[in-house]
């Protein structure tokens, strides 16, 4: 019988993944960065492997973030109280979020939108992708109705 990785490790594997590929490095170079093959961290961006504290501190290292980083958004488990915070702290990131980022496509995406700086053109930007999503979305429940 095969165990399904632990929610909480699919999450960090998958923060991970989304870290690396916005710093643009592959599976190979933080495999070598770290003395392990690529197909280890395949195994840890998938949560198939846990990554261990010290191994995730050095993740984190060469990767150029805080170890919090791939705590972000992390499921609540059941019977595991809610975490206390100072108040301060930026709320979780909702997970369509980190699976939208880990996409090819979510980063090609946001890399190109950071890198217009007119506010205006970002905003009609923004408008043009609600407007396109919203044809689908009517298109989609056109083509539903019909059936």
């Amino acid at each position: 019988m095969k165990k399904s990785p632990n929610p909480i490790d699919k999450h960090v594997g998958s923060r991970v993944r989304m870290r690396r590929m916005m710093v643009g490095m592959s599976q190979e170079k933080l495999g070598e960065a770290l003395g392990l093959t690529f197909q280890q961290v395949q195994k840890y961006e998938k949560g198939t492997n846990r990554i261990g504290a010290s191994r995730l501190h050095q993740i984190a290292s060469i990767l150029g973030v805080q170890v919090e980083f791939f705590y972000e958004g992390a499921p609540q488990l059941e019977g595991t109280p809610p975490a206390v915070g100072d108040g301060l702290s930026e709320p979780p990131t909702p997970a369509y979020v980190s699976d939208f980022l880990s996409t090819s496509d979510g980063l090609h995406l946001m890399r190109a939108f950071v890198r217009v700086r007119d506010p205006k053109v970002r905003k009609r930007i923004v408008e043009l992708v609600e407007a396109l999503a919203g044809e689908d979305e009517a298109a989609g429940d056109a083509s539903a109705a019909v059936r």
